[in-house]
């Protein structure tokens, strides 16, 4: 489990894939404090597993769910990414509850700066911004942000100077993809009401009166007459 609040920029040293998997080795100091094999760190936002480490930095597997969720196979070596090792038990939750799993990618499609922040604006698809709420919180690269307001295939954030300066969002170009993790709890609740609206939908067909000889017989002779309504045809489970 991450908070979104981002330890370091690190590089990306090699790039080794091999079809639509492989390994990643990245050069980093910081979050390699404490850090053993086995460990989590979050890699512009998506959870990856220490497997070696070096003084310098760590390499992880990358495999082919990651490469087509996230923008991690267009990665490339001198690619700056957002660092954050899963927060300890006794830790703070400066951002909020981020699992590292990477609903989809969105693309920027613009920023605009309002006297000390920059507004981002992000396209995606429905099924990330089914999500996204204003004022809720979104993952961007790993980043922790607040939802400043969201459209018609959109939405937008605002960053502050401090995160412009010690993320990656604000050096990349128009277009490109970023990863997207939408609000935990959000996609649980979301997950739950449609769970409850499927049963209640199945009880309400299973629970449905079928017609039998002599129903199916009136029916008949009430169409023939040109007396069918929908009242009629809910009554005979139709």
């Amino acid at each position: 489990m991450f908070t979104g609040i981002i330890e370091e920029l690190g590089r990306i040293r090699r790039v080794s894939f091999q079809g639509s998997s492989g390994q990643i080795a990245i050069q980093a100091k910081k979050v390699l404090e404490g850090t053993k094999i086995g460990d989590s760190i979050g890699v512009n936002g998506i959870c990856l597993t220490v497997v070696s480490l070096q003084k310098d930095g760590f390499t992880a597997d990358v495999m082919a769910e990651t490469i087509r969720r996230s923008s991690l196979g267009k990665g490339k070596s001198g690619d700056w990414v957002n660092l954050e090792r899963a927060m300890a038990a006794d830790g703070r939750f400066g951002g909020h509850l981020v699992s590292g799993h990477i609903d989809g990618t969105g693309r920027i499609s613009s920023f605009q700066r309002e006297e000390n922040a920059v507004w981002v604006t992000i396209e995606a698809g429905n099924e990330i911004l089914d999500l996204v709420v204003e004022k809720g919180s979104i993952c961007i690269d790993g980043i922790s942000l607040t939802v400043a307001s969201v459209g018609d295939g959109w939405f937008q954030v605002s960053l502050i100077p401090h995160t412009g300066q010690k993320t990656t969002l604000l050096g990349k170009q128009l277009g490109e993809l970023v990863n997207l993790e939408t609000d935990l709890v959000g996609k649980y609740v979301k997950r739950l009401l449609e769970r409850g609206f499927d049963r209640q939908r199945q009880g309400n067909i299973e629970g449905r009166k079928k017609p039998g000889r002599e129903e199916r017989l009136g029916l008949e002779e009430t169409r023939s007459n040109g007396g069918i309504t929908m009242k009629i045809l809910e009554e005979y489970g139709f």
